[in-house]
């Protein structure tokens, strides 16, 4: 494996994140404080977490949170699921079990940054854009063309990071099916579902239509608990959860007992959570409309189709990463530029830049950035 790059998003968090006075880019749905979250759990788990033992937990991740997430799937058992401190390390793992010299792989594009460079650093790796200009369609056929006879991995992620697209059901089934047929498994980021905006627009999810599939997903962005480092797996494949495994036992070998308890209790409770965070975009929705209809000639504005982040499109002529740069400067305000979003793969925009809806009380944020706005207009 070569040297993976810096990661461009955390690096540019890491400089702005903590003094930024306002944090409009984030990527979570509104967190909750430990009290609020055991009000929500039943009494065994109360109980559970009140007398824990904090030792050593099992290296697949505590049975009782694989059972509560084997049922929020249609077709998965608690053994077809393995728990990871957070996506990023599932995500780094299973490319490296799944995928070695001589593979190929294929990426779609704009993306999380380890998406493509774990990938890249591994093999050959093909990129698939979604199309900006046709509201981020994904057209299969470019997926299909992509497909090589060395092809171990097509992965995508719905609702995207950063545009919040969500394809069709039909497009999603045709891509499971397509992959079946060549023998290739689907990496489905799946950590944004539950909060689409249309309910009947929610996909399947990718482990409840292939025996192959790798659903991917988190207690970080839906529920917004990014605190606890409880991310997961679920594949009907058991030898290749048993690879999992044992690649695990060279990262994190096991979870944190509290925070295994703790997202078990945020499972059980999803659908309070997921209606609470659901309702809290919805809320915010009308305050981000009426800032960028403020501003016509400087934004495209589109809301996302699910999750809790937007891409909107800059249009000043001094381009977007020196916008965002100035705007976080002197105003405080926090973006992520299309920079950070970049890929080695495809062609991506480079007039875009993230900005989160999920989060409570966005109004300060958005009347620093619009007061900014008006001096510097």
């Amino acid at each position: 494996m070569t040297r993976l790059p810096d990661f461009r998003l955390e690096t540019y968090l890491a400089r702005w994140e903590i003094t930024a006075r306002h944090h409009l880019t984030a990527s979570d749905a509104q967190t909750m404080v430990l009290t609020e979250l055991l009000a929500l759990a039943d009494d065994q788990d109360r109980h559970a977490f009140d007398n824990l033992s904090l030792g050593y937990t099992a290296s697949y991740g505590d049975p009782g949170l694989r059972e509560a997430i084997a049922q929020t799937y249609a077709q998965v058992d608690a053994a077809d699921v393995i728990c990871f401190a957070g996506a990023e390390e599932a995500l780094y793992l299973a490319m490296n079990v799944l995928l070695g010299a001589g593979d190929h792989a294929v990426v779609v594009t704009p993306n999380y940054q380890a998406a493509e460079t774990v990938p890249l650093a591994l093999c050959d790796v093909t990129g698939v854009a979604l199309d900006p200009e046709n509201d981020w369609a994904l057209q299969l056929d470019r997926i299909k063309a992509a497909i090589r006879p060395n092809t171990r991995v097509v992965s995508v992620n719905f609702p995207n990071n950063p545009t919040g697209k969500v394809i069709s059901v039909a497009d999603f089934t045709e891509l499971a099916r397509m992959c079946d047929e060549n023998a290739i498994h689907l990496f489905s980021d799946e950590v944004y579902r539950g909060l689409e905006r249309d309910p009947v627009r929610t996909l399947p999810q990718a482990a409840d239509l292939s025996d192959h599939a790798l659903s991917l997903n988190v207690t970080s962005k839906s529920l917004g608990l990014p605190g606890l480092r409880i991310g997961w797996i679920a594949c009907r494949d058991r030898a290749l959860l048993a690879r999992l495994e044992r690649a695990k036992h060279y990262t994190t070998i096991c979870n944190s007992a509290p925070s295994e308890v703790l997202a078990r209790i945020a499972l059980k409770a999803r659908r309070v959570i997921l209606d609470r965070n659901r309702a809290l975009i919805d809320a915010n929705l009308p305050a981000f409309e009426a800032f960028f209809a403020e501003f016509p000639d400087d934004f495209e504005w589109r809301a996302p189709d699910g999750g809790c982040v937007a891409y909107p499109r800059y249009l000043g002529p001094e381009g977007v990463e020196e916008f965002c740069t100035r705007l976080v400067e002197e105003a405080g305000v926090l973006l992520l530029p299309a920079g950070i979003y970049r890929s080695e793969l495809t062609p991506t925009p480079t007039d875009r830049f993230r900005i989160g809806i999920g989060r409570a009380n966005p109004e300060e944020g958005l009347a620093a950035f619009a007061h900014w706005m008006r001096e510097h207009r």
